[in-house]
């Protein structure tokens, strides 16, 4: 559950809608973020892919991705968007998306929004720990050493 964009492109896509990207983490955030990330403006073409993974050409071969986003988020286009080239390239791909939710939803417990999140998180997490245990690999063998 990473962002996928934050600095692959400055402004994301040419016509943005104009509903997203207005509370929390607006274009001006995210401009300041991937500046400091970087160290220079977003959008060069050498951006790494560990930096923005939708800039990443091949996408096959990538683990079963479980991936959310608030319908106001400023990311949520982009985040679609990765999602389709995700399930094309052949990965098990879940994608939600909260109504009414905007960037960082999930850090107000209390919202009914974010409880379903936790709620729909936990079953991701344990549909993956069954079929880690199902192939004979244990949660340890997925960390690093």
């Amino acid at each position: 559950m990473i962002p996928t964009t934050p600095c692959g492109r400055p402004h994301g896509r040419p016509d943005p809608s104009p509903y997203v990207g207005q509370f929390v983490w607006t274009p001006h955030s995210n401009r300041f973020g991937c500046t400091s990330l970087l160290g220079g403006p977003p959008g060069a073409a050498d951006v790494s892919p560990f930096a923005a993974p939708a800039r990443a050409t091949d996408l096959s071969g990538l683990p079963p991705t479980f991936m959310i986003c608030g319908a106001l988020d400023l990311f949520l286009e982009e985040d679609i968007d990765y999602a389709r080239r995700l399930i094309r390239a052949g990965v098990p791909t879940e994608l939600h998306i909260y109504p009414g939710a905007p960037h960082g939803f999930m850090f107000m417990p209390e919202a009914q929004v974010s409880r379903t999140f936790a709620r729909d998180s936990m079953a991701a997490l344990a549909r993956g720990g069954q079929e880690l245990r199902r192939r004979g690999r244990p949660w340890s063998a997925c960390s690093p050493a």
